[in-house]
């Protein structure tokens, strides 16, 4: 048996059990920002057009304006993604009504996404918090943003979706932990998965871990495991990538390129 034969063999035999829903097969295609590479990153359309072609993993970022209310944006300020400049914690939520992105959608409000997927169930919904920048998010201002953010998922969750607090800042995954121990929460660092790596996810309280996808082992995954963690690796910019996750065992693939993995996923055996 060849490589991809065994790789093919493997994706066809592991399902997620109660890890998210029964539809679901490991590695679960996560939409990076609603698919960055095929669509305008964080936007509605985005997520619909993912959501319309199978795809039942996303990924996103959330902010908070200076009035305290949550919007979907990756970056510190507007200015790569938007007609806009500055950073939304500087403005409040009605000075962005009337922001577009560079192709003229709206500014996507983290109600709005909510209102989307409320209607939908079996989805698997990664919410990344965009703290790391103590300027804009004193600790002073993270009890604030976490509890609004989880009493708005948790109210409009459906009940056998899966909505998971991720971030790269311990703050807000501790803050989240102390509000709800069982909160689903994810612990993201810009290296592969390793021992130490693993001590301070569960340090955190986290129940799983996003890392790179370079330089992360079958064993490392095997081992993160057997701890009691989920594996996310990440970024997922070609086929290649995804055929690497299926090999490595991982629990999630974060892609750039979701709509172009659906489609290599269905012609596989």
């Amino acid at each position: 048996m060849t490589l991809r034969s065994l790789l093919l063999a493997t994706l066809c035999s592991l399902s997620l059990g109660n890890f998210a829903t029964a539809q679901h097969e490991k590695p679960i295609i996560l939409a990076h920002r609603g698919g960055a590479y095929e669509y305008e990153e964080n936007t509605l359309e985005a997520f619909r057009a993912c959501y319309d072609r199978g795809i039942r993993g996303f990924e996103t970022d959330l902010r908070m304006t200076k009035d305290g209310v949550l919007v979907i944006l990756h970056d510190d300020t507007l200015n790569r993604t938007h007609n806009g400049s500055g950073s939304i914690e500087h403005m409040t939520a009605a000075e962005l009504k009337d922001v577009t992105t560079k192709k003229g959608q709206k500014m996507l409000f983290f109600d709005e996404l909510l209102d989307y997927f409320a209607d939908k169930p079996g989805v698997y919904i990664e919410l990344e918090m965009k703290t790391s920048n103590k300027e804009l998010y004193p600790d002073t201002r993270i009890e604030e943003y976490c509890r609004k953010l989880y009493d708005a998922a948790k109210s409009r969750k459906p009940e056998d979706s899966t909505y998971i607090f991720t971030s790269f800042d311990e703050r807000p995954l501790r803050a989240i932990h102390s509000i709800d121990a069982k909160a689903p929460m994810s612990y993201i660092a810009s290296k592969p998965c390793s021992p130490e790596f693993i001590e301070k996810a569960k340090d955190i309280g986290a129940d799983r871990i996003a890392c790179q996808l370079k330089g992360t082992s079958r064993a490392a995954v095997e081992e993160a495991h057997k701890e009691g963690l989920l594996v996310n690796c990440w970024p997922g910019r070609a086929v290649e990538d995804y055929y690497l996750a299926i090999g490595l065992g991982i629990d999630v693939h974060c892609t750039d390129i979701p709509v172009a993995i659906q489609s290599t996923k269905e012609k596989l055996p």
